[in-house]
């Protein structure tokens, strides 16, 4: 059962409707912010809930409209090639995001996925990637190169790239360094203190601010700290966005701490440094697993110097931040959040939001 975190710090049980339970509700607009697995696993969950073209469902826990705006500052693999080759922007994250909002069955969703085993020139690529990276071509224009590729597999769901701008990844490390590119970002051993992006203050799409504007449910997360969220809110006017959105924003919180990006951090830590980016408080929730993990997962990640994320519940409430903690993890080889609960979740949420907007 999830847990909400009451503003005097005692527990209670998850979202109700309340005493306008019987009030109806339409079906919910809602906006996903982020990168890297995280975002496609959170997407994979939300896209069993979106309303199939000509469906007319009015359960308030399904939803109307998903979009998803996704970081691009990926300098490495296969989309690093393509960006480096081609001076475009890296389609991997947005590929990925692609084919969670697919089915899954689906050939072509697997044909997106496939990684070429050999040839010099093609080994390591991603078809899905390549097949971007034509369509860029052929129209100049990545946006609509995204937008195309996402009608052909037939999603459900928008796609934006952050920005169109092609912006490379700066931080400052505890050092005082400087460390350019996502890539060495990730493989340095330093701790990020700050991160920002050179050009600064891209353009994002138009498109975003207003699915941002529309949204009656906002989430931020999970994902890399810097490299996967805090990249979008570096983004012009994005984080404006967020701070003046009338939908519920909610960070859904990492499972575990991650090298130079939240080594040691504590999940009210991670809303903290997203805050001293965003100049602004921009969540009104945080979703924070607090489910033990097995002994044979800690010692797996322990020798990764990995922890699981303190969930510090007074002190995310200090932050004026509503903590629903619970069961959000999934153990397999790799801990991955599991997007049916973490969905489930989130969707309790969204049916505690009135109908404000037309």
């Amino acid at each position: 059962m999830n847990l909400v975190s009451s503003a005097n710090g005692k527990a209670s049980q998850s979202p109700s409707p309340g005493p306008d339970a019987a009030a109806p509700f339409r079906p919910l607009r809602v906006v996903a912010i982020g990168g890297g697995t995280g975002l496609s696993t959170l997407l994979r969950g939300l896209r069993r809930h979106v309303i199939a073209p000509g469906q007319n469902n009015n359960d308030p826990g399904q939803i109307s409209d998903l979009a998803a705006v996704v970081t691009v500052t990926d300098d490495g693999g296969s989309s690093g090639r393509l960006r480096k080759g081609f001076n475009m922007l890296p389609p991997g994250d947005l590929r990925n995001c692609m084919v969670a909002l697919s089915e899954e069955e689906d050939l072509l969703a697997k044909l997106f996925n496939h990684r070429f085993r050999g040839g010099d020139a093609l080994k390591g690529h991603n078809f899905g990637n390549l097949f971007v990276a034509a369509l860029t071509e052929i129209t100049g224009d990545f946006a609509q190169a995204i937008q195309l590729s996402s009608k052909i597999l037939a999603t459900r769901g928008r796609i934006y790239p952050a920005t169109t701008v092609n912006t490379t990844l700066v931080a400052r490390m505890d050092d005082g360094s400087l460390v350019r590119g996502e890539t060495n970002i990730t493989a340095s051993h330093r701790r990020i203190v700050e991160l920002t992006l050179d050009p600064p203050d891209p353009a994002p799409l138009p498109e975003t601010l207003d699915a941002i504007e529309r949204a009656d449910l906002i989430t931020v997360g999970p994902g890399s700290l810097y490299t996967s969220l805090i990249t979008n809110l570096l983004v012009q006017d994005i984080p404006a966005a967020l701070a003046n959105a009338r939908g519920l924003r909610v960070y859904v919180c990492n499972l575990m701490t991650q090298a130079n990006e939240s080594l040691g951090l504590s999940a009210a830590e991670h809303i903290e440094r997203i805050y001293e980016h965003t100049r602004a408080p921009v969540f009104d929730c945080a979703l924070v697993n607090t489910a033990p993990f097995s002994p044979e997962t800690l010692g797996r990640y322990k020798a990764e110097g990995a922890s699981p994320i303190l969930a510090d519940i007074e002190r995310i409430q200090a932050l004026g931040v509503r903590c629903i903690a619970g069961d959000f993890a999934s153990e397999e080889s790799v801990v991955r959040h599991a997007s049916g609960r973490v969905t489930g979740a989130l969707l309790a949420l969204g049916r505690t939001i009135p109908n404000r907007q037309g």
